[in-house]
């Protein structure tokens, strides 16, 4: 099951079963089964809380995944703040939906094992998004 929540600031509209569609498919691209995953879109406040809290880090970022994966189920919570993803999809000069997805699928590859902590791995991990925004807007049409 996948969910969508937010915590202190609206909902952004996000079309549910096309999203959830979308995901499970990148999830089975990587022989993944998505089992529990939470999104929670928040301001840069509340993520930069929880990126103290529970990580130690004091800085503003677009997401944080908190991973729960069982074996080849997706599980976890992913955190998106969605200031960060308005500004940053300004600062690249596309659109706020295109930004959103992005991150969104971003905490997926994450829950798939990809990691972005090295410049191969980050220029990896932006190869494999942009095959999932491709996808998404084949699967969107």
């Amino acid at each position: 099951m996948i969910s969508y929540q937010s915590e202190d600031i609206k909902l952004p509209k996000i079309e549910k079963r096309l999203y959830n569609n979308w995901i499970k498919t990148v999830a089975q691209s990587y022989g993944k089964k998505v089992g529990s995953v939470a999104y929670v879109f928040c301001s840069d406040e509340r993520l930069l809380e929880v990126n103290r809290q529970f990580l130690g880090h004091d800085y503003f970022t677009d997401i944080i995944t908190f991973d729960d994966c069982e074996d080849n189920v997706l599980n976890g919570d992913i955190m998106i703040s969605v200031d960060t993803v308005r500004r940053n999809a300004e600062e690249y000069g596309v659109t706020f939906e295109n930004e959103l997805r992005r991150v969104i699928i971003h905490g997926i590859l994450h829950l798939c094992g990809q990691n972005d902590k090295t410049p191969a791995e980050f220029d990896e991990m932006k190869q494999k998004e942009n095959i999932a925004l491709a996808l998404f807007n084949e699967i969107s049409k």
